[in-house]
Parts: C-alpha cells; sequence; structure tokens
C-alpha cells in the first residue's frame, strides 16, 4: 500500500496529461469533422477531392507514424512543434478526419424530402442545417462518435513515442526503476475507470436522443 501511495502521484499528473489530450482533441476535432463532412458532400470538386485525399491519408496511414512525422519529420523543412503541440495537431488531423467519415454518412442518411420541406417552410440553408438536419445527423451517428471517443482515450497512450509524459509513460518507468507489475495494473485500473466513465456518459446521451421522434 505505502508503495501505490509512492507512485499514485506520478500516474495521477500522467493521467492529467492524458486526460488534456484528449479533451482538447475532441473539443476541436468534433466541429472540424462536421465541417469537413459538409465539404466531402459540397458540388465543389476541388473541394471534395483535396477532402478525400486528406480522410484517405488520415484513416490508410497509422496514428502512430503521424505522430512521428509531426514531432520527428517536420521539422526537417523547418516545422517545429513542442511535444505536446506535435501530439495535439496529429490527434485533431487523424480524428477529425474519422469524425468527418461518420458525419458524412449522417448527413448523407437524411432524406431528401427533409430539404425540400425546408425550402416550403422558406428555411435558410444555415437554418435548415441547424434547426432540422444536424440535429437529427447527431441522433444518427452517436454511437459511432461513441466508439471514437473510446478509441481516443486508448490511443492516447500512443504520445509516448515522442517522449510525452502522459499515463502509460509515468507507468512504464515505474516499472523499469522498481521492476515490478504494480504500475502497469494501476495504468490498466485508471484507463478501465476513463473508459467506463466516458462509456456510462455516452450511453445516457444515447439514450436521451432515442428519446427524440
Amino acid at each position: 500500500m505505502n508503495y501505490i501511495n509512492a507512485i499514485l502521484p506520478s500516474l495521477i499528473q500522467g493521467a492529467q496529461m492524458t486526460l488534456s489530450l484528449f479533451c482538447w482533441t475532441l473539443i476541436i476535432s468534433i466541429p472540424l469533422g462536421i465541417i469537413i463532412s459538409l465539404g466531402l458532400i459540397s458540388h465543389i470538386k476541388p473541394l471534395q477531392l483535396f477532402l478525400k485525399f486528406y480522410v484517405w491519408i488520415m484513416r490508410g496511414t497509422p496514428l502512430l507514424l503521424q505522430l512521428i512525422f509531426v514531432f520527428y519529420g517536420l521539422p526537417i523543412i523547418g516545422v517545429i512543434f513542442q511535444r505536446y503541440d506535435a501530439a495535439l495537431f496529429a490527434f485533431i488531423l487523424n480524428y477529425a478526419a474519422y469524425f468527418a467519415e461518420i458525419f458524412r454518412g449522417g448527413f448523407q442518411a437524411i432524406p431528401k424530402g427533409q430539404y425540400e420541406s425546408a425550402k416550403v417552410l422558406r428555411l435558410t440553408k444555415m437554418q435548415t442545417l441547424r434547426r432540422i438536419v444536424i440535429p437529427q445527423v447527431v441522433k444518427i451517428v452517436i454511437p459511432s462518435i461513441g466508439n471514437e471517443v473510446i478509441n481516443l482515450i486508448k490511443d492516447t497512450s500512443l504520445v509516448y513515442v515522442i517522449g510525452l509524459g502522459d499515463l502509460l509513460r509515468a507507468g512504464n518507468v515505474a516499472t523499469a526503476r522498481d521492476v515490478t507489475l504494480v504500475p502497469l495494473v494501476l495504468v490498466g485500473v485508471i484507463y478501465l475507470a476513463m473508459t467506463g466513465i466516458a462509456s456510462y456518459l455516452l450511453k445516457k446521451i444515447e439514450n436521451n436522443y432515442s428519446k427524440w421522434k
């Protein structure tokens, strides 16, 4: 018990870094994903092709490679990020692409009659999106968004590759130093707690939206 109390502060500090990366990625990548999804279904061909290429690159290459490329590769051409900024930048680009595909599917699932009805009611395009389309899209995509949120919590462990002091790195350091599996077990428990809380909140949100007609 004394040993757990001794290593817990470093694990909590690592967990704070993990949660910070998780929260900022969600806050920025979800709205960005919505904007990209609108571009993907737009009638502007050059924009559509560019965004399709971006999504293809982000979804077709490992997030680990993207982290390494941003932190170790970009400085070769003079683009330098601090460790946290590099991780956040890579995560936002990656998850925005995944969210864009999810929202694209949601937008395309809305019947065309909804848009025609909005025209009859003389709603502008922005009013149609805000009042009619987006609420329905959110209801459709919540389960898929929930899966990505859980994946994001676990994917934050990849930042160890650029030396960022996250939860997993704190556990690895303690394990290597003290030659015991206890830190890694505690890391697993903390990850399970975070994913459990996220799953519970997402389920509540999903249940709330399922009541909408």
